[in-house]
């Protein structure tokens, strides 16, 4: 009996990872320029998709990093921490993982692209949308998302 479970947990693991990696080899086999371009999302998007309540920020960044500065309204999923957390994932929205910068937004994009989720990345990083919000951008931002909740 321990040895049909041991099998059967096995051929589970083995399937599951098998359509992971289906799901990568056609995202990545069927990539043209309009998959180039929808895999992106700079700052003046994400905000605008953000006061609508249409899209997620995950911010994938070190807890260390969360925690010294974030942007609201993120959650924070560092990215060695992705493949266990999907469930705090909403994916009835865009999900857009974001970075300082977007290297590691992008591994992310990718990761959730292959698990079927609708996924896009921060082009122009925290940096850039810490940029977009100053001043009253930043107060119509927040009142905005605020009404949201």
């Amino acid at each position: 009996m321990k040895q049909l479970v041991f099998i059967a947990l096995l051929l589970g693991l083995y399937t599951s990872s098998t359509a992971s990696d289906q799901m990568l080899e056609s995202y990545i086999s069927g990539f043209d320029y309009a998959s180039r371009k929808d895999m992106k999302m700079d700052s003046k998007g994400l905000i605008a998709l953000l006061k609508e309540g249409k899209a997620q920020l995950i911010d994938i960044r070190f807890i260390e990093e969360y925690a010294a500065w974030r942007v609201d309204p993120s959650i924070n999923i560092p990215l060695n921490e992705l493949p266990t957390r999907l469930d705090e994932i909403d994916k009835s929205k865009i999900v857009v993982t974001t970075c300082p910068h977007k290297d590691r937004a992008a591994i992310a994009m990718v990761y959730l692209r292959s698990k079927g989720i609708k996924a896009k990345y921060l082009t122009d990083g925290l940096i850039g949308l810490a940029e977009n919000l100053r001043g009253d951008n930043a107060k119509e931002f927040i009142n905005a998302v605020k009404n949201k909740k």
